[in-house]
């Protein structure tokens, strides 16, 4: 088993095919939207293949150590993350093959309209760890 991240962008990848922002969508293809995913998830969850997923707030700060008594970096010129990514899923599946095909899945839920959004989605594998080799 492997575990990959399935990131849902707001944007900076690809557009999706359908592209009607969410904020144009009424209360019912939200919910409809919402439902799909919980439906996706628990059928995942059946089969052992899911681990976590999350909807991210609109809101972030960057945050880093720009050294001793100095306060915090906390916004610039840069794409933030709170503008890029709406929410992830993370699943744990026999084989990149399978991941891509959750991806599919978690692609078609549907948006406005009713129809399948066919978003991009960002798949990445987490790292393995390390093996370390002795004599």
């Amino acid at each position: 088993m492997a575990k990959y991240l399935l990131l849902k962008h707001y944007r900076g990848g690809p557009a999706p095919l359908d592209d009607v922002p969410m904020d144009r969508w009424t209360p019912e293809e939200v919910s409809a939207h919402a439902r799909y995913m919980d439906d996706l998830a628990a059928r995942l969850e059946g089969n052992g293949e899911f681990v976590d997923s999350q909807a991210l707030s609109s809101e972030g700060t960057f945050v880093r150590h720009d050294g001793e008594g100095r306060p915090p970096v906390t916004d610039g010129p840069f794409a933030e993350t709170k503008d890029l990514i709406a929410g992830w899923m993370v699943i744990d599946v026999e084989t990149y093959e399978r991941a891509l095909e959750v991806a599919g899945e978690l692609s078609a839920a549907p948006g406005a309209g009713g129809k399948p959004v066919r978003e991009w989605l960002e798949v990445r594998p987490f790292l393995s760890p390390c093996v370390n080799v002795t004599d």
